[in-house]
């Protein structure tokens, strides 16, 4: 890694450099550690933290450890309320990146984790969002369904949960395949 510059967007935090890992006592925690931290320019995943390191919250954000202590004056900056940091990233686990889709033709299903939203392709409304067990899903549901997938805000800026979370990774899936491209 060159010094005072961020690394290729397709490459992974600690690729060159050992990471560590801000843990959390609630989910919205971590996404809002991830929000704050991408926003001041760092190159940060949410994570699951080792089974060893787990307590309540099943994110963590792995940031590399030469950036730790700027990187937790800015979540202190935020007010994002940090559990602790650790240097031990043994046994952590990317969170479900593995996303699906089925064309059916009239409507685009795609599914994150065990999450899914279904649009109608041509006019890019969402028709369903199904899955999960958590507290938020009814809300996400209602601020979702019927309207056009280009005009609701992301699921995780509406919802505080790992399923609010996994929601996003499918809309983020959708919104890429209907405008042929990335969607940040």
């Amino acid at each position: 890694m060159r010094l005072f510059s961020r690394k290729d967007k397709n490459q992974s935090p600690g690729a060159e450099e050992a990471l560590g890992l801000f843990l959390f006592e609630a989910v919205n925690d971590a996404i809002a550690a991830e929000r704050a931290l991408k926003t001041a320019g760092y190159d940060v995943h949410l994570v699951a933290p080792p089974p060893h390191l787990r307590a309540g919250c099943d994110l963590s954000v792995a940031v590399t450890r030469v950036e730790h202590v700027g990187a937790e004056r800015a979540l202190a900056e935020a007010g994002v309320h940090v559990r602790e940091w650790v240097n031990d990233t043994d046994g952590t686990a990317s969170i479900c990146d593995l996303v699906t889709s089925v064309d059916f033709g009239e409507w685009l299903m795609v599914r994150a984790g065990n999450m899914k939203i279904v649009v109608e392709k041509a006019s890019g409304v969402i028709v369903n969002t199904s899955g999960g067990g958590c507290p938020d899903i009814p809300y996400l549901n209602l601020e979702l369904v019927g309207k056009r997938v280009d005009e609701v805000p992301r699921p995780k800026d509406l919802g505080y949960t790992l399923c609010g979370l996994m929601l996003d990774r499918a809309y983020v899936e959708v919104r890429s395949q209907l405008e042929g491209g990335d969607v940040a």
